[in-house]
């Protein structure tokens, strides 16, 4: 059918336009050209041109296309050599670690020494150096915290090892388990494992590939992050959103080495909340592991950036890193998650960043093989800056999981539902964190925040805040199931029991010696929210606090750390207490994936030290403290319950679906380091958890199992 167009016209000649074929002789000649003149400039263009009966724009576009093809050869020569060159190094290491091994010394006929004897005197001069810095701002510090010079202080008594002291009276002894193992002491360990490679041995072209894989997961998160229904559908029992797989399969199809195995699950979950920090701080603190670590202390034990493979723009945008990070849970007893993987980060509008997560194969020539086959598909976080302080933040988490022994069956239903590693979990920290932070660099206070003794001065309150933080990280790196642990379990009171694990204190912000670290954990048939109320009040402290001698305590100092009133910072003194000099420093935390109250004694001295402002980064601390997490498995029994279902509670009528409580104490046991774990401490901690659950039980109301 005519369509009444003109064939003629230039819109109808340019659909007809089809591609243009060079003859041989004109790509001879141009090829000539471009030998002599890569870039030929215009007049140039209009002889060859002529000569060829081309169009000047063909002439342009040959030697652009030409010069694209020949950068592209360049580059994949180059890569050929450098793999050559790699794999010609890489032998020629093999070779020479062969060599070293077998290499005999003339003199002696033995092994040679591992250094020169010069490097050896030099570290020594070098540590020494350090002692002395060390000790001079420890005499600094112990000056201003005891009054007097240290060179006036007397000489320290070590506490014997055979006692504790710990006045625990009138507690009969349990039987311990004869497989109990005594020798605990580790030593001190490691921040993390050892890695499998040196840092900065990676070659230009692994980076180059890992550039390429970070670039693929952060197209995967912006997806995973900015579509709906199909790919996320939500729960009709909790209104969590799960990942559709078979949504997720047709749009990012995988290679042949996706995990199949019954012992591996996949865990997917996307959340989204507002949060009082801007996208600039938060991207600052996701790029730096030490502050990384900060934000999410109940979830992060132990983080290292391994190496740096991208600096960016600023450290921000563009910048990619090599990562080791340990995930946990606030108990012993489930194992913790370890991943290497990039980190990523993008700007990909000017109020908009993303950072993306991928696990990454560290294994090198066979000398490092992972501790499982779990890994991080792209996972992280799209925030969009409000421009108001504030940020949006949508957080996916996506996990192939390993798990090598069965989950206990107290927290199974918070593991297996995906809420333990979960993204509401990663969000709910980051907004009562960055609420906490806002509130640190505030200035001022509110009348509210100060009690008897008064906190003089905004630097006072930071100064309090601070002592705080460090007290909750360390706390939260003392209880979980971190690999630098070696928890020991004792016959106890329940299926749990209690738990041990003793470490050498040389941390400034710790007591020096031999620290015991023991801990439990139980199911209450009693809402979290009631929980948490009942250990954070003051009025009922008395009735859960053994070392309180039925005291009571009374709040002469707070500082509230954000916006729900359980989150805040309180100073106690003991009434009727023979330890008039002490006080408890407590901070109490609350957000949707659980709570927390963690407490430690702190004397007259050091508090002065903090009111006036001054760095508390040398007070020591022993924190000791409660965890508490929702009961998935009590709160389905409780749906079912409502809908007319069996119930397994044993206290239906206490409603919520109950708690899962971690108990944990941190104890000296002796102040000399080399000291050895003894059955008399064991003992007295075994009887100190012991009787603390039972109270804790009695009080609430709770069937003592």
């Amino acid at each position: 059918m005519d369509s009444g167009e003109d064939p003629d016209t230039p819109d109808a000649q340019r659909r007809k336009k089809r591609y243009h074929r060079h003859t041989p002789k004109q790509i001879q000649t141009l090829e000539a050209m471009f030998k002599e003149c890569p870039h030929p400039d215009e007049k140039q263009r209009m002889q060859l041109s002529r000569e060829l009966g081309l169009e000047p724009r063909q002439i342009k576009f040959w030697f652009q296309n030409r010069r694209t093809q020949m950068k592209v050869q360049n580059e994949r020569s180059d890569n050929c050599s450098l793999r050559a060159e790699n794999e010609r190094i890489r032998c020629e290491n093999i070779a020479i670690k062969e060599a070293l091994r077998n290499i005999i010394c003339p003199t002696c006929g033995g092994p040679p020494a591992a250094e020169d004897s010069f490097f050896d005197e030099e570290k020594l001069r070098m540590e020494n150096a350090r002692l002395k810095e060390e000790l001079d701002r420890v005499s600094s510090v112990a000056s201003k915290y005891l009054g007097r010079p240290i060179t006036q202080l007397p000489s320290i008594q070590p506490i014997p090892a055979s006692s504790l002291d710990l006045s625990v009276g009138g507690f009969s002894s349990p039987s311990l388990g004869p497989s109990l193992d005594l020798d605990l002491l580790p030593g001190n360990l490691p921040s993390v494992p050892p890695l499998p490679f040196p840092p900065g041995g990676m070659s230009e072209v692994e980076k180059s590939l890992m550039a390429d894989v970070a670039a693929n997961a952060m197209g995967e998160l912006i997806r995973l992050a900015q579509t709906d229904e199909p790919l996320w559908m939500k729960s009709g029992s909790d209104g969590r959103e799960r990942l559709n797989l078979e949504s997720y399969d047709r749009l990012f199809p995988r290679s042949g080495n996706q995990l199949k195995s019954p012992v591996i699950h996949s865990e997917a979950s996307r959340a989204s909340c507002g949060v009082m920090m801007g996208a600039t701080s938060l991207v600052d603190m996701f790029m730096d592991s030490s502050k990384w670590m900060e934000l999410f202390p109940t979830i992060v034990s132990r983080a290292r950036t391994i190496e740096v493979l991208s600096p960016g723009m600023g450290g921000r945008s563009g910048s990619l890193l090599l990562m080791y990070g340990e995930f946990q849970i606030l108990t012993p007893v489930i194992p913790t998650r370890e991943f290497y993987f990039l980190r990523y980060c993008q700007q990909i509008e000017q109020h908009l960043w993303a950072v993306v997560d991928v696990s990454v194969d560290m294994s090198r020539e066979n000398l490092f093989a992972p501790p499982s086959r779990s890994r991080r598909l792209p996972s992280g976080c799209v925030i969009h800056d409000m421009a108001n302080g504030y940020s949006k933040v949508t957080w996916v988490e996506h996990m192939e999981i390993e798990e090598k022994s069965p989950i206990h069956h107290l927290y199974r239903g918070l593991v297996v539902k995906g809420v333990a590693f979960g993204a509401q979990r990663w969000l709910a920290t980051m907004e009562r964190m960055c609420e906490r932070f806002a509130t640190l660099i505030m200035h001022g206070s509110s009348g509210r925040d100060l009690g008897a003794p008064t906190i003089p001065s905004a630097e006072g309150k930071r100064s309090m805040m601070k002592l705080a933080q460090r007290m909750m990280s360390n706390f939260c790196s003392s209880i979980g199931a971190s690999t630098g642990h070696r928890w020991t379990t004792l016959s106890g009171m329940n299926d749990v029991g209690v738990r041990v694990t003793v470490h050498k204190s040389v941390d400034p912000g710790q007591p020096s010696g031999v620290v015991l670290s023991a801990a439990t954990s139980i199911r209450l048939p009693v809402s979290p929210e009631n929980v948490f109320s009942f250990f954070r009040n003051e009025q009922t402290r008395s009735q859960w606090d053994v070392l309180s001698n039925g005291n009571s305590v009374q709040e002469v100092a707070h500082i509230s750390s954000g916006q729900h009133p359980g989150n805040c910072i309180s100073l106690l003194r003991a009434l009727n207490s023979s330890q008039s000099n002490m006080l408890i420093l407590q901070e109490s935390c609350t957000d949707s994936s659980g709570s927390m109250v963690v407490y430690a004694p702190i004397d007259l001295p050091a508090i002065n030290i903090v009111m006036s402002g001054e760095d508390p980064s040398y007070i020591p601390l022993l924190p000791s403290g409660f965890t508490i997490l929702p009961d998935e498995d009590g709160a389905a029994a409780a749906a079912a319950a409502a809908a007319g279902g069996p119930s397994t509670s044993s206290n239906p009528g206490s409603g919520g679906g109950g708690s899962l409580i971690t108990v944990a104490f941190q104890i000296l046991v002796s102040s000399l380091p080399s000291a050895r774990l003894n059955l008399e401490s064991v003992t007295t901690v075994n009887n100190l958890i012991s009787t603390t659950v039972q109270q804790i039980k009695a009080a609430l109301n709770c069937p003592t199992l």
